[in-house]
């Protein structure tokens, strides 16, 4: 997906991953009673944070990235009929490392 935002700073734009969640008896549960997805693709990187002093800070994080994140973190937005989230370097917990 192209994306026409471009974050600032320490700024991340990412998309939710929706799981379909089936209870063990074989139950899904509709939108309604799921809780809110944790875990998402980076879709936009801001450039990073600015020090006192100037400098600025590189993101741990990259295009492309499955992270998970706080539970109410960030701002929804809703661009081409997309559910996004943009959140700050800090909501974001830990990021899913790539299997080789």
């Amino acid at each position: 997906m192209a994306i026409s935002l471009k974050p600032l700073a320490d700024r991340v734009v990412v998309k939710p991953i929706e799981r379909e969640e089936v209870t063990k008896g074989g139950i899904v549960l509709p939108d309604t009673v799921k809780e809110k997805p944790q875990e998402g693709k980076v879709l936009a990187v801001g450039p990073g944070r600015l020090t006192e002093d100037g400098k600025r800070i590189a993101m741990d994080v990259k295009v492309g990235d499955v992270v998970l994140y706080v539970k109410y973190g960030g701002t929804e937005i809703k661009i081409d009929g997309e559910e996004l989230m943009i959140l700050t370097e800090n909501d974001i917990l830990a990021k899913k490392a790539s299997k080789k």
